[in-house]
């Protein structure tokens, strides 16, 4: 062992080296002539870099079928949009399979008449070992006009599970090339 690096030779053509004094910590592992090396990054620099990549945004139009008798969005037909996009983006996050196991504290700020434009942007807010949490704004606008208002705000909980159902790590170990 050197003063900046750990070395394990497992064979005579196998050889895995950690250097972890460096500003950023690096795996080199080497195969007689092929050398690969890799670069370590923290769980917190995962997390945050997952999130970025999982914001999600889209748009509908309020069309008279999902309209109640006021001649406003279904509250019911807003949150099913809302479980929909927060879904999106908990699995861009995980990349594995979910399931919404809560939807907390929807606020129904400003009616969403017909003819209207809304755009659902979602993103993880909170990451737990199993868990974690999007929060969605609902934005509305006139078709015809440029004035956005926050409509609805919404946090959907979801939980990782394995192939048996059973909650499992939601955090994923890679990032994703931007």
């Amino acid at each position: 062992m050197c003063r900046n690096h750990d070395y394990l030779l497992i064979s005579d053509e196998i050889m895995v080296e950690w250097n972890y004094y460096e500003i950023r910590p690096t795996i080199n592992l080497k195969i007689g002539n092929l050398s690969m090396s890799s670069v370590v990054f923290s769980k917190e620099e995962i997390i945050a870099q997952r999130k970025r990549v999982s914001i999600t945004t889209t748009s509908k139009a309020v069309f008279p079928q999902t309209t109640n008798h006021h001649d406003t969005l279904f509250g019911g037909t807003a949150m099913q949009w809302m479980d929909e996009i927060a879904f999106i983006a908990a699995t861009r996050f995980s990349r594995q399979t979910i399931v919404t196991v809560s939807s907390d504290k929807i606020d129904f700020k400003h009616p969403v008449p017909a003819g209207t434009v809304v755009e659902l942007t979602a993103s993880v807010v909170e990451v737990g070992r199993t868990s974690l949490k999007v929060e969605v704004n609902m934005m509305v606008e006139s078709m015809y006009l440029d004035d956005q208002k926050n409509a609805i705000t919404g946090y959907f909980t979801f939980v990782a599970v394995d192939e048996n159902k059973k909650p499992t790590s939601i955090i994923p170990l890679t990032l994703v090339v931007e």
